[in-house]
């Protein structure tokens, strides 16, 4: 309905109501309460006095639960109002609450229904002292109602009619001002034009505006104390929501009333609210209050109490009421100066390091206001300075704030969330590429105040943040909240900010790269601007200025060896050799004359310090052969240098036997990298250069050469140098595994390389030994007396140590079952570790179930048979030795892997089957050996029954039978416990009935379904009970005695013990399917078991 429509609805009843007043509020009233989602009955009665002690006596609201209705009687004077509807009617399905667009259209038509209904009465039925009257208390006593639906409907309602009035209020307000004004005019007229009849006529009319505000006044207060009292506090948070949204709105419309503190403190006390929304709609409020200066003045008072409750709610746990409530502190302080004190400041200003990025970006805008603020606006100079050289300076101030405020932060390495909190207030300041640079090549003796070395680091890092900004737009890692996709107006900006940036820094950097020649660390960062740099700028055909760059680099890359300024200038390099670029040829020209001119300048220090078989230098030497290998590992890693033959150069240092003989460790371990580099710019690049079979050999030649060299240095004494050879050897293994997967039959392909048997179990021993060390809550496992953040960095360089290997078996370069020897670490270092463990076996899994579940297996049986020998020899406790609770608890999560039964069924059944081969395969039965040696291992073989389907669980239970048909099994003993274990799991069948609930705890309880097997007494009968070949599949079974005597005795066993039997002599066994069976004394006492 449009409101056009709901005009002409509303004077339809408006005219109603002059004819037959009562019957048309009956009908107003009806239709409130259908509002609420009631299709009950409305009746009425009349009542003549409100003080009638009987008639309040009959206001109730009850159920008839037989009759499934509820009732509510109220007084709407002049009626007594009896509402009866469903017991069901108190659901979420009411109109106000309904999702989709039919509820924001009802909310919507709803709420315009009330003010244009008091709109359109305002001038005529509104004051007749019926309507308003019937119509308050109706929503007041609805508004008091148990019922949720009609409680809301109503609150909502009265709040709405509130502010309707409010309007009626303020228009009246008006109207008494302009009469005012005339009456005046009309004193200030002589006497001749005065008019005594005017003058009373102006004054009864503004009486009469007045005393209609006053009753107005009084509905308004009415309601307030009838409704938003008793509502604003309500236990639904949409109806405390709805009481503070309009009390802001009051208070903004008509502050001559309710802004003041009596009204304010309602605001106050909701900002502790539970419910974010309501906090919200208080914050919503709040900023319509202080965005107006006029307000300000009521609020000191509110704003001297409330205010740390404020800032208090930037750290609020919803994220959009920490945002709004950052956007009123900026607009108190921009209002007032002197509210927020420089500790409110400094705690505030610290959000432009949040990781939510709207965040941020308020408080970026609250620091960008107080740094205008705190730089005074430029003023003309004596010297008779111009405008630009003016605006310059007042640029270079704000710099030097914001450089003093985050050196105030201590919190380095947080430039690019600095800029990126600024970039939407601040980004024509940021992006003043030209003031950079000017600040930055700014002389020391000019007149004016320079910058420190330091600020100008600090303001470098500024620079390259706000390049990339640019560049890349706000998505940053760790920081949330940033628009994901660009619209074709952020995309065209961004297009024009890349062209300005390279046509400005394209000719400076050269200037800066100069000035900063000694200076590494600012060095580092300046090398992250050129891959920023757009081929398509009309200034990237300046060759003098590329000429220039690229002499700078190589200048700075002669002389420095740090990495960060080689890697850097690898990746300049890689960025302007790409070949669309117009600066592809000299950058390429520049980029083979450094490589050449490195590598003889190695060559010739290698041939005057490596003679035959030994390694001779001293230190001087030993410094510059450590300089150019690291330019030419920092190039190799990013540019293919295959044609220098590095290979051929640097392998000779790693053939000397003797590490005395040998070179350094820092040496050998850039010749490691360099080296793993060259083989993997080798496999990747055979698809073009392999192109007969002598280079084919050439390169497995090579390939072979380099593991034997890299298996070498696994026993090296320095532990550095020991894990670049395992990292090197597991990245070009992994590479010549991807190499033959992609290789083209078409073409000639490379030729298959598999590592030796002793290479695969050196990298095997370098993973037990390093990675697998101590315990995985021990702090002092991997570094001792160390500080948190060195432990951290170890625990990472471990990470990537078990990855490459784990990678190794993924990709099938080691077979399966090596992964046996980290599969059982998997629980111990589950911290540290079980992530890379756990995707290790799913990836294994994919590559093929069966072998997979045969290394699970591989590893639990290693485990338990290390067990047993570390329990059989009697020593102290080895620490690679686990418990047995440990191998249960990791048999129990392996079982967990096993997600989809039907998918995975072969793999269950695998382990089963192979478990009990395990446990009695060539086992023979002797006096002194009466059970095998690994029973036991059917305890934690049980952990797997729960992952059998039905059909596979009968079929497990009789390949048991199979291999225990001709063992004599003895129910009585303890050492037969678990046999006993295993097959209660396996025949749990039934629901409820599962015996593994049991096994996998730790508790020593008795089954409630299985036979208590210790010492047990037989009704009628006490010879032992014993397992016998040949029996059927459906046999007689004696039923056990239940007394709390045997179920004692049971739970004393332990049914996770390891016995220590000496091994027997082993045969194997094949017998047929058995059962349990007993005589019977008496046949009642029998019950049969179908296995």
């Amino acid at each position: 309905m449009g409101r056009s429509a709901m005009q002409a609805v509303i004077d339809d009843w408006i005219e109603a109501y002059g004819s037959d007043r009562d019957s048309s509020l009956l009908d107003l009233i009806s239709f409130f309460i259908q509002c609420s989602g009631c299709k009950g009955v409305v009746t009425a009665e009349m009542c003549q006095s409100k003080e009638d002690s009987e008639v309040m006596s009959k206001m109730v609201e009850e159920l008839d639960e037989t009759a499934g209705l509820q009732y509510k009687k109220f007084l709407a004077f002049p009626w007594i109002l009896t509402v009866t509807w469903p017991m069901d009617t108190d659901s979420v399905e009411y109109p106000l609450v309904q999702s989709g667009p039919y509820g924001r259209w009802f909310h919507s038509e709803f709420c315009d229904f009330v003010s244009v209904l008091v709109a359109q009465c305002q001038h005529g039925i509104i004051f007749d002292g019926y309507l308003m009257n019937t119509l308050i208390s109706l929503l007041t006593e609805l508004s008091n109602s148990c019922v949720r639906a009609f409680r809301h409907t109503c609150t909502l309602a009265a709040v709405k009619l509130l502010s309707s009035l409010v309007g009626v209020a303020l228009s009246l307000s008006a109207g008494i001002e302009n009469s005012q004004k005339l009456y005046e005019v009309q004193k200030t007229k002589t006497m001749r034009q005065k008019s005594a009849q005017q003058l009373e006529k102006v004054q009864r009319k503004i009486a009469e505006l007045q005393e209609k505000r006053a009753e107005i006044e009084s509905m308004m207060d009415i309601i307030f104390k009838g409704v938003f009292l008793k509502r604003y506090r309500d236990v639904l948070p949409e109806i405390r929501c709805v009481c503070m949204e309009e009390l802001g709105l009051w208070m903004k419309l008509y502050s001559s009333v309710f802004l003041s503190d009596s009204y304010l403190k309602y605001m106050g006390w909701m900002m502790h609210d539970k419910v974010p929304d309501v906090r919200l709609k208080c914050v919503f409020a709040l900023q319509g209050l202080y965005g107006d200066p006029l307000f300000l003045p009521k609020l000191d008072l509110f704003t001297s109490r409330f205010k740390d409750r404020i800032i208090s709610m930037t750290l609020d746990k919803d994220s959009e009421v920490a945002v709004q409530t950052m956007k009123l502190l900026v607009l108190i302080s921009k209002t007032s100066d002197d509210v927020l004190t420089p500790e409110d400041y400094k705690h505030l200003l610290q959000f432009v390091y949040s990781s939510q990025r709207p965040l941020a970006a308020t408080a970026g805008e609250l620091l960008f206001s107080r740094l205008l603020n705190a730089v005074a606006p430029a003023a003309d100079t004596q010297d008779g300075s111009n405008e630009d050289e003016a605006c310059k300076q007042q640029t270079f101030a704000r710099l030097k704030a914001l450089l003093h405020f985050y050196q105030e932060s201590e919190l380095h390495n947080h430039v690019v969330y600095l800029v990126d909190s600024l970039w939407d207030c601040g980004g024509a300041l940021l992006k003043d590429w030209p003031s950079f640079t000017s600040a930055l090549l700014q002389d020391s003796s000019s007149c004016s105040p320079g910058f420190t070395l330091a600020e100008q680091a600090v303001l470098v890092e500024i620079l390259v943040a706000s390049v990339r900004q640019a560049s890349e737009g706000p998505v940053l890692a760790g920081r949330s909240g940033a628009k994901k996709v660009m619209s074709a107006r952020d995309k065209k900006i961004q297009n024009d900010d890349c062209l300005k940036l390279t046509e400005h820094l394209l000719t400076v950097l050269p200037k800066l790269l100069s000035k900063f020649s000694s200076s590494s660390d600012i060095l580092a960062y300046l090398m992250r601007i050129p891959p920023y740099f757009l081929p398509e700028c009309l200034h990237a055909e300046n060759t003098q200025a590329v000429s220039s760059l690229l002499t700078e680099l190589e200048a700075v890359l002669d002389v420095h060896s740090g990495p960060a300024v080689l890697e850097g200038g690898a990746r300049v390099f890689l960025s302007l050799c790409r070949e669309e670029t117009a600066w592809c040829s000299p950058a390429r020209a520049a980029r083979d004359s450094l490589v050449q001119c490195w590598v003889d300048r190695l060559t010739a220090l290698l041939g005057e310090s490596l003679k035959g078989e030994s390694f001779s230098a001293d230190e001087e030497k030993i410094r510059a052969i450590l300089a150019m290998l690291k330019k030419l590992r920092a190039f190799n890693n990013c540019h293919d240098l295959s044609q220098w033959g590095l290979f051929d150069v640097l392998s000779p240092l790693l053939s000397v036997e003797s590490s005395l003989e040998g070179a350094p460790p820092e040496v050998l371990l850039e010749v490691l990298q360099c080296l793993s580099f060259s083989m993997m710019w080798s496999l990747s690049t055979s698809s073009q250069t392999l192109t007969c079979r002598e280079k084919a050999q050439a390169q497995r030649l090579r390939l072979r050469l380099f593991c034997e060299r890299s298996h070498h240095c696994l026993s090296h004494s320095d532990l550095s140098v020991r894990q670049q050879a395992f990292l090197g050897v597991c990245d070009v293994l992994t590479a010549h595994s991807y190499q033959l997967r992609v290789w083209d039959p078409t073409s000639f392909g490379p030729l298959l390389y598999t590592p030796s048997p002793k290479l695969q179990r050196a990298l095997l021993t370098f993973v037990c030994a390093h990675v697998f060390v101590g315990s995985d809550y021990d702090s002092q496992s991997r570094v001792s007396e160390n500080s948190q953040v060195e432990k951290l960095e170890d625990l990472h360089k471990w990470r990537n140590v078990l990855a490459a290997y784990c990678k190794l078996i993924i990709h099938g370069v080691l077979e399966m079952s090596m992964a046996a020897e980290v599969f059982m670490y998997y629980m111990k270092y589950y911290n540290d570790f079980g992530d890379i463990i756990k995707e290790t076996v799913y990836r294994t899994r994919q590559m093929d179930k069966i072998e997979s579940a045969r290394t699970l297996v591989l590893c639990l049986q290693q485990l338990f048979v290390r067990l047993k020998q570390e329990q059989e020899s009697g020593g102290r406790p080895h620490p690679g030795v686990q418990t047995f609770t440990s191998i249960k608890e990791l048999a129990r999560r392996f079982a967990l892997t096993f997600g989809d039964l039907v998918k995975f069924r072969e793999c269950v059944v695998l382990v089963h089957r192979n478990g009990i081969e395990f446990v009695f395969q060539d086992f023979t039965q002797t006096p002194d050996s009466s059970t095998p040696l690994y029973l036991s291992y059917l305890t934690i073989l049980s952990e797997f029954s729960s992952k059998l389907l039905r059909p596979d669980k009968k079929a497990v239970f009789s390949y048991l039978q199979k291999h225990t048909a001709e063992h004599i099994i003895d129910l009585r003993e303890e050492c037969w416990q678990p046999l006993i274990y295993y097959r209660a799991s396996l025949l749990a069948v039934a629901e409820g009935e599962d015996a593994i609930s049991y096994v996998s705890s730790d508790r020593k309880a008795n089954l409630p379904n299985r036979l208590p097997f210790s010492k047990q007494k037989w009704e009628g009968r006490k010879s032992p009970s014993l397992f016998s070949p040949g029996e059927s599949k459906v046999s007689k079974v004696r039923k056990p005695s239940c007394s709390p005597s045997h179920q004692e005795k049971a739970a004393d066993t332990d049914p996770f013990s390891v016995p220590l039997d000496p091994p027997p002599k082993r045969l194997h066994a094949e017998g047929s399917v058995i059962c349990v069976t007993k005589e019977p004394d008496d046949g009642d006492c029998t019950v049969e078991v179908e296995l």
